[in-house]
């Protein structure tokens, strides 16, 4: 039987020249390098310039996967960008990529899921690849979450970076079987109950201001592991793989306790694990892409192996990519 694949034909990265290290944040906030470390396994983050806003990033980001993918701008005909930090209340920061690309035809929106917004960005770039309504989409995730940080609050100013990754899709032809190049599956879930253990204290609608991050821990912590386990277990049913037929898995780097409980809960091998946390902090939506690149890049990643990729942020959301490179 044949079926159409997302096929990723190429991806690329950016980081903001500010690298701000855990030497640097000590001297700004009553933290050190030895304890943002043993808590996170973070050593640095990227900050964006002044004056440089998401769509930059995600402009160099989108440039750099077109390159590697040898497209044209012009053969896109979707663009989705993952931001929980974008340029304006509105117009989409999508449509300023697509803008400054010389794109003036298709489609061009955000979506918003937090740090599982690249994860429901290509969940939805493989929809509208499946059904016809693309053909050729730029999935991109983008953060600045250097401007919604409360510099003075020690547990969230530590933990987040800036930064931007994009993917290129394009349909193509499988044959319905696991060892078909593209998105395998994909698998997403939210619930607002837990809203108040990672929020923005802002917004247009409820105080007309931007507001900064706030964070219950041990809370996120407390939830992310088992919910990272449910949307890769199900990955793994409706594909009949496991753990072992893996060759990598590349999961939001948020914090690195909970990317090694995640992958020995999953029973992943941890040379399977691609991890960026401790370069890049968490940049959110733009973690995955950046991971992803950074693995192709050095020269783990390779064609035809399997990849799960997954992330868990705020609302909660979560969710899992599989997809066979």
């Amino acid at each position: 039987m044949t079926v159409i694949r997302s096929i990723v034909r190429g991806c690329g990265s950016y980081l903001p020249g500010r690298c701000l290290t855990n030497e640097e944040l000590s001297a700004m906030v009553d933290t050190s390098d030895e304890w943002i470390v043993q808590r996170t396994g973070i050593k640095q983050r990227h900050i964006a310039a002044d004056g440089e806003v998401t769509s930059d990033l995600a402009v160099e980001a989108a440039k750099a996967a077109l390159l590697n993918a040898g497209m044209d701008a012009q053969e896109i005909d979707t663009i989705i960008l993952a931001t929980a930090t974008p340029d304006n209340t509105f117009p989409a920061t999508a449509v300023t990529v697509q803008s400054r690309l010389g794109i003036y035809h298709g489609a061009a929106f955000d979506v918003h899921a937090v740090c599982s917004g690249f994860v429901y960005a290509m969940a939805t770039a493989d929809a509208y690849i499946r059904s016809g309504l693309s053909r050729k989409c730029l999935v991109i995730g983008a953060e600045t979450f250097s401007r919604i940080l409360d510099w003075n609050d020690r547990t969230t100013c530590v933990l987040f970076g800036d930064g931007a990754g994009a993917l290129v899709l394009e349909a193509g032809e499988g044959e319905g079987t696991v060892a078909d190049t593209g998105i395998l599956t994909t698998h997403l879930r939210s619930d607002g109950r837990h809203k108040d253990k990672l929020f923005v204290d802002g917004g247009p609608s409820s105080t007309q201001t931007v507001g900064h991050l706030r964070m219950e821990g041990r809370e996120v912590f407390k939830h992310a592991v088992g919910m990272i386990t449910d949307v890769i277990e199900d990955a793994f049913t409706a594909t009949g793989t496991t753990a072992e037929d893996l060759d990598w898995f590349i999961p939001h780097q948020a914090n690195k306790r909970i990317i090694d409980a995640s992958a020995k809960k999953l029973s992943i091998d941890p040379a399977k694990v691609v991890t960026t946390v401790q370069w890049h902090g968490n940049t959110s939506a733009a973690s995955i892409p950046l991971a992803v690149d950074t693995a192709v890049r050095d020269g783990r990643v390779k064609p035809g192996d399997l990849v799960m990729l997954e992330a868990m942020g705020g609302g909660f959301t979560w969710g899992s990519v599989l997809l066979r490179w």
